[in-house]
């Protein structure tokens, strides 16, 4: 699973360089997520710009990323292509996660 990092203050960005999170990938993504996330700042960013495609083990993939984090560090997600939000909306995820359009909105989004 292609995912690279960016420190940007007090936030983490995390891309995800493919455009599926499924069941082939799901626990390689979930594996990579803890490694690069298991220290840092309070607060992730998941830029999914380049995810086209997401089913319900990619969801629960997300999921599991955002509980490894623990109770005082956040996942937010950014960068949702029409497809994949649909999915959030629709399993009410969207309840669940902060979304934005951008990495850099997200980061917008707090400063100051």
């Amino acid at each position: 699973m292609d995912l690279s990092t960016q420190n940007t203050g007090d936030v983490l960005i995390v891309t995800v360089n493919e455009n599926r999170i499924d069941a082939a990938v799901a626990i390689k993504f979930k594996d990579r997520m803890r490694d690069l996330t298991s220290d840092g700042p309070m607060r992730v960013v998941l830029d999914i710009s380049a995810v086209e495609f997401i089913d319900s083990s990619g969801l629960g993939a997300i999921v599991a990323s955002m509980k490894q984090l623990g109770d005082k560090r956040a996942l937010e997600l950014a960068g949702l292509s029409p497809t994949v939000e649909k999915v959030f909306r629709l399993t009410r995820m969207d309840t669940v996660f902060s979304l934005h359009n951008s990495a850099q909105e997200a980061i917008a989004a707090h400063a100051g």
